[in-house]
């Protein structure tokens, strides 16, 4: 009786996919085997491939799994932004279609902040496939710190949903999540750690996370064009991120970033964030 008066709060999961039928099977099972039950999943299909629509049929037919089939490929963001529109729940949660959390993932972060009346966290994590890393986190990110330290994996993430509001992904080919978390660090002030490794967050060699030079062009784009930033704030965010980078990942390709920036190279789009 105890444990499902505490379950009564609702936890949204919002999983955008594209081709992940390798991956998706155990980002799924990591989820089924939550401790904490009361949450839903909603997983927004971006145009995958056959054998990958084939998965996602057989798992809706789970009660609380929600599936939305996309008719042409939109991009990440807009699969966040679409589930958001159909989430519905008190807190909402972020897993990419390749990560994998710890059994009381859920559980341990929904009473971390409500016990300490967070409206954000996230956690520290795990690297594994091409790097295996354990990261660790500040304990708290404002909007200043997290231009140069962009440690909330978006798969780590929980947030009270009603600070979300009109707050959205953008539309970037890549780091999509990056002006999102921006935006609501503005205007809540700070986000909080859970300081456990309760995310295994996979590095794939030819992923969106594995190619820093093309992250941090985009990160650079954005925080020009959304963030605002001038020249010089943004080299100065570009900076630290870097090595930061370095420092969780061990980093390849970060420092030439700036000279491809400066002499006006661009690097050939793709997808991921830092």
């Amino acid at each position: 009786m105890e444990n499902k008066k505490k379950e009564k709060t609702k936890i949204d999961i919002i999983l955008p996919n594209y081709n992940s039928s390798k991956f998706i099977t155990k980002t799924i099972k990591s989820i089924l085997k939550q401790t904490y039950k009361n949450w839903k999943l909603i997983v927004v299909d971006d145009f995958s491939n056959i054998e990958t629509k084939k998965i996602l049929k057989k798992i809706s037919k789970k009660k609380n799994i929600k599936v939305f089939f996309l008719n042409k490929n939109r991009g990440a963001g807009f699969c966040r932004n679409f589930a958001l529109k159909k989430s519905n729940s008190p807190y909402v949660a972020f897993i990419d279609s390749d990560d994998i959390w710890k059994k009381d993932k859920l559980k341990k972060q929904i009473s971390f902040m409500k016990n300490n009346n967070f409206v954000f966290s996230y956690t520290n994590y795990k690297t594994f496939g091409e790097k295996d890393r354990k990261v660790n986190n500040p304990s708290k990110l404002d909007y200043t710190g997290f231009l140069r330290n962009t440690s909330i994996a978006t798969s780590t993430m929980m947030i009270k949903r009603n600070i979300i509001g009109n707050v959205k992904f953008t539309d970037t080919k890549i780091c999509e999540d990056f002006f999102f978390k921006c935006s609501l660090l503005k205007k809540i002030g700070n986000a909080y750690c859970l300081d456990e490794y309760l995310t295994n967050y996979r590095i794939r060699r030819h992923s969106l996370q594995s190619n820093n030079l093309r992250n941090f062009y985009w990160i650079w784009k954005i925080n020009k064009n959304y963030n605002k930033l001038n020249i010089f704030d943004n080299f100065i965010s570009l900076l630290f991120i870097s090595l930061n980078s370095l420092k969780k990942y061990g980093g390849k390709n970060i420092f030439n970033f700036y000279y491809l920036t400066f002499n006006k190279n661009k690097p050939q789009a793709g997808a991921g964030g830092a």
